[in-house]
């Protein structure tokens, strides 16, 4: 509706800019660190997922005049920052590959915690995205399904489903990984 609104000549339509300030400013104190965290799940670097929940807020507030059911602000802003989170991830991986030229470190319990760590983010990425973004929002960041239903947009048995199937694959990943450790 908002772009029929954009088309229509200069006067007939006026959105009034205060005000939709005022809804974004309201709606983003309602998801204050709702985007840190998504991002954070994903990048688990706390200065990276600063970086992108900020470019994420700035994103939305450019974009917000465009969007359309503004009730599910919450959604489309956990969306676009995991898309973004996403992205910058894929870009250090790139960089990381790149540059590799470490020297192998004695093993202590800090390494294998890491190791094991790295190995269960693995089988999250390895999910597809529908499956990966119920498993971060329900199995890390803590929500229930009711508010992961709400988040995205979908019915709370979806979400259930959803999750069942990713701890099933994760489980299959791991088993395959571990059995096979230079996979």
């Amino acid at each position: 509706m908002h772009e029929r609104i954009d088309r229509l000549p200069a006067g007939l339509v006026t959105v009034d800019s205060d005000e939709l300030e005022r809804e974004f400013e309201a709606r983003l104190v309602e998801s204050s660190t709702l985007a840190f965290r998504v991002a954070f799940s994903v990048l688990r670097q706390r200065e990276d997922a600063e970086d992108v929940a900020q470019e994420a807020y700035a994103r939305a507030y450019q974009r917000f005049r465009q969007l359309r059911d503004r009730e599910k602000f919450r959604g489309w802003i956990v969306r676009m920052t995991w898309r973004l989170a996403l992205d910058r991830r894929r870009g250090e991986r790139r960089r990381t590959t790149r540059e590799q030229h470490a020297a192998p470190e004695p093993i202590t319990d800090t390494i294998v915690a890491d190791e094991r760590a790295a190995l269960v983010w693995q089988a999250i990425d390895a999910l597809p995205e529908k499956l990966r973004m119920v498993t971060v929002l329900a199995g890390i960041e803590g929500h229930d399904m009711r508010e992961v239903g709400t988040l995205l947009g979908l019915p709370e048995g979806t979400v259930k489903s959803r999750l069942f199937d990713a701890r099933r694959r994760m489980k299959e990943y791991l088993s395959c990984t571990i059995e096979r450790p230079g996979r």
